[in-house]
């Protein structure tokens, strides 16, 4: 089975999601905290590949 371009970067959301768990636990102890830096460092991961994705995409469609 083979997925399509498209389909795999929906992967990329519960990859991230884990990271920045496993990230905040490791650096906090507190649930509460652990839960909100998870959710801010979802959002940086995610904007920033969003970011680098535009950006090369933009670079690749001006031929």
């Amino acid at each position: 089975m083979t997925l399509s371009p498209v389909q795999i970067y929906w992967l990329t959301i519960p990859l991230v999601v884990a990271i920045s768990l496993v990230y905040s636990a490791s650096r906090h102890e507190s649930w509460r905290r652990i839960w909100g830096h998870s959710f801010r460092l979802c959002l940086w991961i995610m904007g920033i590949l969003i970011g680098a994705t535009a950006v090369l995409l933009v670079i690749n469609t001006q031929v």
